[in-house]
């Protein structure tokens, strides 16, 4: 692919922060428009926009760092590179949920309605940000012999260069993207407060756990269990979302059922 856009003299810019930006933009346009149509004034809607970028960018990097410790002790320069990839959408949706909860106490806000407005922005955000992996050759899949197995070989590139691997990048991609349009869906639909980020957790953490069955790089392994930190961190937003729906969901049929 194309780890790097352009260079003007010592500057290079990195096709992964350019799609990561993109990402992030065009997350914080979905969150605005839909605030609009939901009651939240703009500024409050780019206030948090910001919280959550500081945050999102802080967690989601120090997740790989901890998964990939072996390679950053010996490097630990390398850390603050994320110019060539390296980002755990998980680590960084668990510090945005820490950050937002100190937020929104503070500002007296409803968790379930904020989640709901920012559930959509966040899963077509992170799916753009997706194709910067892509680029940069992060994220990479296993080896395949399917039709679709992409060959990396720009001598920079992150991926292992001169055998077909599966498109990880793109599979979360297009997941993210699917997952955006049935968002929207829901919001349309909304029964009660916290469903469209519920069902945001249930088919985030399920899409994540079916792409990485296919990743191909070093994924951090827990010891004694087979099963990676990013792996375990998703079956328990998998778990916590199968959980809140339950909860939710008899507590408005309770309101709504007739005295």
């Amino acid at each position: 692919m194309f780890p790097d856009l352009f260079s003007i003299g010592p500057l290079t810019i990195h096709t992964y922060g350019i799609f990561v930006a993109l990402g992030f933009t065009t997350g914080i346009l979905v969150a605005v428009k839909l605030g609009k149509m939901q009651g939240f004034p703009v500024q409050q809607v780019v206030d948090m926009a910001f919280i959550m970028i500081v945050y999102a960018i802080v967690g989601s990097r120090a997740m790989y760092v901890v998964i990939n410790l072996s390679y950053y002790i010996t490097r630990p320069l390398d850390i603050i590179k994320i110019w060539q990839g390296g980002l755990v959408f998980s680590g960084g949706l668990l510090a945005v949920a820490l950050a937002m909860a100190w937020y929104l106490r503070r500002h007296h806000l409803s968790f379930w309605n904020v989640g709901d407005l920012w559930a959509p922005a966040i899963a077509l955000g992170q799916g753009i940000g997706r194709i910067g992996c892509f680029m940069a050759g992060c994220c990479y899949g296993k080896p395949t012999d399917l039709p679709w197995g992409v060959v990396f070989n720009r001598p920079n590139s992150l991926a292992p260069q001169g055998i077909p691997l599966h498109p990880t990048q793109v599979y979360e991609f297009l997941s993210g993207v699917l997952i955006f349009l049935i968002l929207l869906i829901i919001t349309t639909k909304k029964k009660f407060k916290g469903q469209v980020f519920v069902w945001f957790l249930i088919l985030h953490s399920t899409a994540r756990l079916l792409a990485e069955r296919f990743r191909g790089d070093d994924r951090g392994m827990i010891p004694w269990t087979g099963i990676t930190a990013t792996q375990l961190l998703a079956v328990l937003i998998l778990l916590s979302g199968v959980v809140a729906l339950f909860l939710l969901k008899p507590r408005h049929e309770k309101k709504a059922s007739p005295a």
